[in-house]
């Protein structure tokens, strides 16, 4: 593939044209490696097709975590708060966090993929009680009883702006040129997630809240799932190019999927599940360097010594309820089997992991699996000596791209007060193919180099000259970074199936919120160590 046909197929054929357009030839790409996930002993699951083997050993945990991502790092976190310490955590990767793990790049913190969390409402107890304990939460409100939060840990200003035709914006939405009816439009737009912001249904629920679970599941809200948020669109006149992006943007964003892609109540989730109240501003921010990895080292502090990496998980027999317990084996990288006894189980991946790793599943797959779909998403650090300059508003933690398939970059050093050297720019390109499976063949089959010379080129655009500033770029290929709440997913099934257990075995998995946040990835696992601790007998009072 040329330079011109890489830029093609992931820019799209004008910029290009454009990039490719000059006399001299591109400087060399700076050093870098592929970080993050490895496909290869994942692949070793997918491609399993019988019972494997006897292993060579076995040993014994009342309780194992299958999964050491957010959701079964939450649910260590969880038993560990009641006491109970007989679990250990069965991870596939090197390093646990999953999509939410941080990197080091140049000497810098920085994401490898979710780089911030919503500042909670204070019904959320649990992800509440996670904050205080890293120090995030610093009081209550006295009029309003919501939780207040560290100030250096709220994003610092300026948060957000947009490159648009040589020039820096403040902000997501477009203003500069807009028409009367994009600002018309607009308002009409706000009037409608005030109004969603706004219902209540008969048990006094929101339409749409954090968690997923604690949503209204009326008639009226649910309907929303049967189109998509670009129908939803177009059946309300909303035509205006400049709202439409924004939506476009916002489902990209939270989802990694278009707004023809994405169901009508994930899309209007998006915009009212964080407003207190109509007309509000949606809550403010927290983050970090290195992104959502804070969080997961404070959840892992809990699985400290029964954290076990690079195992893959490779077969589950359940066992039975009030029966004999569930039988694991898994494979490490050396290629030696593992054999785990368990009372319980609590099965933390993806739903997709699930069907190639339950022996029931495997023997008969249940039909919900066939309705979680997964998109591809690359994640790359760019370390620069200096921070980047630009016409127009300054650089913002969230810097974003209005003409680019990408969501832009944020700055990893933007936390730190009167940073003026070094920093990294986190870099991120969803892949929005309708076929989930292409998209993943188009990210595992670019490497680091052609991955780093689309990210370098996109950014381009706004900073001339980047690509021989930098020093290192590393790169992060998710081939299953995120579940696609599609239209008619959400409210179709599959989810309340796919939550129900199996013999002695539990699930936990932002896959089940059909929405893919570290705040449902955590409401999923502590739900399931909770369902486990009653089970047990355990007295704990519930943080949900």
């Amino acid at each position: 593939m040329t330079r011109r046909e890489l830029l093609t197929a992931m820019l799209g054929a004008p910029f290009a044209a454009a990039a490719c357009h000059t006399a001299t030839r591109p400087s060399p790409l700076p050093p870098g490696e592929l970080v993050g996930p490895s496909d290869k002993l994942g692949h070793r699951l997918r491609d399993l097709r019988a019972q494997p083997p006897a292993p060579t050993r076995r040993e014994r945990a009342a309780i194992v975590i299958v999964g050491g991502g957010v959701a079964g790092l939450s649910a260590a976190w969880r038993l560990a708060r009641a006491g109970v310490t007989d679990f250990v955590v069965v991870e596939l990767e090197r390093e646990p966090g999953g999509t939410a793990r941080a990197g080091r790049v140049a000497g810098q913190d920085c994401p490898l993929g979710a780089h911030y969390l919503v500042a909670p409402f204070a019904e959320n107890r649990a992800l509440v009680t996670l904050l205080s304990e890293l120090g995030a939460v610093t009081g209550v409100d006295d009029a309003t009883g919501e939780p207040q939060f560290a100030e250096e840990q709220l994003v610092a200003d300026p948060e957000e702006r947009v490159f648009y035709k040589g020039r820096w914006y403040e902000g997501l939405y477009l203003h500069a040129g807009a028409s009367a009816d994009d600002q018309r439009q607009l308002t009409a737009f706000r009037a409608e997630v005030d109004r969603w912001v706004a219902f209540r249904d008969a048990r006094g629920r929101r339409a749409f809240t954090v968690p997923v679970a604690a949503c209204s599941d009326d008639a009226e809200v649910t309907a929303l799932d049967r189109s998509s948020m670009a129908e939803w669109l177009a059946a309300r006149s909303f035509t205006s190019p400049r709202l439409r992006w924004l939506v476009d943007y916002a489902c990209r964003d939270d989802f990694g999927a278009t707004a023809a892609q994405t169901s009508a109540w994930a899309g209007l989730f998006y915009f009212a599940a964080r407003m207190p109240r109509p007309g509000d501003d949606s809550q403010p921010l927290l983050t970090w360097p290195e992104g959502n990895g804070r969080l997961v080292a404070q959840l892992a502090r809990a699985a400290t010594g029964r954290l076990r990496t690079g195992l893959a998980v490779v077969d589950v027999e359940p066992g039975a309820p009030g029966g004999e317990g569930a039988r694991l084996t898994a494979l490490d990288a050396a290629g030696e089997l593992l054999g785990l006894d368990a009372e319980q189980v609590i099965f933390a991946a993806p739903q997709f992991v699930a069907g190639r790793a339950l022996r029931p599943f495997r023997a008969a797959p249940p039909a919900h699996l066939r309705e979680f779909t997964t998109g591809a998403w690359m994640v790359a650090n760019v370390a620069v000596p200096e921070l980047p300059g630009g016409l127009g508003f300054p650089l913002a933690w969230d810097n974003v791209l209005y003409e680019s398939p990408s969501l832009g970059y944020v700055v990893a050093t933007h936390q730190q007060p009167g940073s003026r050297g070094p920093t990294v720019l986190t870099y991120y390109h969803p892949l929005c193919d309708d076929d989930p499976r292409a998209a993943r063949s188009r990210l595992l089959a670019l490497g680091r180099d052609e991955w780093a010379e689309v990210a370098l080129a996109d950014l381009s655009r706004a900073h001339p000259g980047l690509r021989e500033q930098a020093t290192r770029v590393d790169v992060a290929r998710w081939g299953h970074a995120m579940v696609r709440p599609s239209p008619g997913f959400l409210f179709g099934g599959a989810r309340a199936a796919a939550a129900r257990p199996v013999g002695r075995v539990r699930f936990a998995h932002s896959d089940l919120s059909g929405v893919a946040l570290f705040e449902e990835a955590f409401y999923q696992g502590v739900r399931a160590a909770e369902e486990v601790l009653a089970e047990r007998g355990v007295a704990s009072p519930s943080l949900l």
